[in-house]
């Protein structure tokens, strides 16, 4: 047995026992099991590392997602302001009341609601508990049962996360062989809005049709646009307009992070009063559980390529043929992803994206990251599943599992036909 072999068995051994037998946050797992690597593939290993050395590359590891960092935390904050300054109600209330009478319409748009600061922060979480919470009541007054309605949060939520501008497990996938985060806007948009919309009308459909628009109307929030009118979308356009611009005028590209410190500093001034401050706070402290983790995946990342894991990783996938390579990452990934889907991305994405290299690496490099999305749902972490179950009021999680097996089938297979397709679809979808 190769020293990188019993490395990966002791670095998933002690990542397993801190997480499960020892109940510890998935982030210190993971530093635990980076340390754990260090020991044995570095010192016993015979890499002849000194002290410093380990310190170093475990101090680098931690930093290697800093960027992705100030984005999720930014986001946080720019949500959560139009949160606290009525925007989110507004937009929900103004989209029932325009389009109740065409129910398909409106639950599309309802969607994307629930998907919009998974959208911003890359973050399955921050969609179910923000705009989630939020449409999640006004669901189930239009006769939604709870069931459903935790059902839609939830694959709002990993659908949200992959969905552009911000998509994480994507920008984790490029890095680890140097793609930059461009090009991938229309690619992320055909793999999640279309199963998006599928999703949200194969659970809702047959029960809003039959709503009673006089009795959920009065149940509204529509305070904030009637006392504030246009101005609380202001925020938002803002942030838009900002994206575009970037996008369109890379001369003028802010950044995301600072497009969302405007954007929100904006919104504390068009809606209900807003403590910046307080609601700086409040945000950051939601997010530090996600941010957390992608410390630990960076760190776990960096032990395993000191230690030649990866590359042991890498190699098994490159050596896989045709059929069992799509069969490995259609179970391997999701399964890895319980851990946590941006460890997914890193320790099986790369790897995948490397053996696929004949295809367009833009287009695999975004399926990849929708298969890896699944994680979120995948017990017993389960993020998406179980925060979408508790905002509905339901006791235990896995009802929600089994109403989502067919949506999580259907994003694989989706997410296999786009790799299967890629050199097919570049043309179309690739804008450059």
């Amino acid at each position: 047995m190769s020293i990188e072999l019993i490395t990966f068995i002791v670095m998933l051994g002690v990542f397993l026992v801190g997480c499960f037998a020892c109940k510890l946050p998935v982030s210190l797992s993971m530093v635990l099991s980076s340390i754990g690597g260090v020991i044995v593939g570095g010192f016993i290993g015979g890499l002849d590392l000194t002290l410093m050395d380990a310190l170093r590359h475990l101090v680098e590891g931690m930093f290697s997602y800093v960027d992705t960092i100030l984005v999720i935390s930014t986001a946080m904050v720019f949500m959560k302001v139009i949160e606290a300054s009525g925007a989110l109600d507004a937009v929900s209330s103004v989209i029932i009341e325009k389009f109740h009478k065409l129910p398909a319409l409106m639950l599309c748009l309802i969607m994307i609601i629930v998907m919009f600061p998974g959208m911003i922060t890359g973050s399955s979480t921050a969609s179910v508990l923000s705009a989630g919470s939020i449409m999640a009541p006004v669901l189930m007054m239009m006769g939604v049962p709870a069931l459903e309605t935790a059902s839609i949060l939830a694959m709002g939520g990993i659908l949200g996360m992959i969905a552009p501008p911000t998509n994480l497990p994507a920008m984790i996938i490029g890095a680890g062989i140097d793609i930059p985060y461009s090009g991938f806007e229309l690619p992320l948009a055909l793999l999640t809005f279309p199963l998006a919309f599928v999703f949200v009308l194969m659970f809702a459909y047959k029960y809003v049709k039959k709503m009673d628009y006089e009795a959920v109307k009065n149940k509204l929030n529509t305070e904030s646009r009637k006392k504030y009118g246009f101005r609380v979308y202001i925020p938002i356009i803002v942030a838009i307009i900002l994206m575009v611009v970037s996008k369109m005028v890379p001369a003028f590209s802010i950044g995301m992070p600072l497009v969302f410190l405007i954007s929100a500093i904006v919104g504390c001034f068009t809606g209900y009063k807003v403590n910046l401050a307080k609601v700086a706070k409040d945000s950051i402290n939601s997010v530090l559980p996600v941010m957390g983790i992608l410390m630990g995946v960076g760190m776990f990342i960096q032990i395993m390529t000191l230690t030649g894991v990866r590359g042991l990783i890498v190699t098994s996938c490159l050596s896989l043929p045709g059929w069992a390579l799509y069969v490995a990452m259609a179970v391997s990934m999701p399964l890895f992803g319980a851990v946590s889907s941006f460890g997914s991305a890193s320790v099986l994405g790369v790897p995948f994206l490397l053996a696929f290299l004949n295809k367009e690496e833009i287009i695999v490099a975004a399926a990849l990251s929708l298969i890896a999305s699944l994680g979120d749902m995948m017990p017993p972490t389960a993020l998406a599943g179980i925060f979408a179950a508790q905002v509905v009021g339901l006791e235990k999680y896995t009802p929600v599992l089994k109403k989502c097996l067919v949506p999580c089938l259907m994003i694989i297979i989706w997410g296999i036909l786009f790799i299967l397709g890629a050199n097919v679809l570049e043309p179309f979808i690739i804008l450059t």
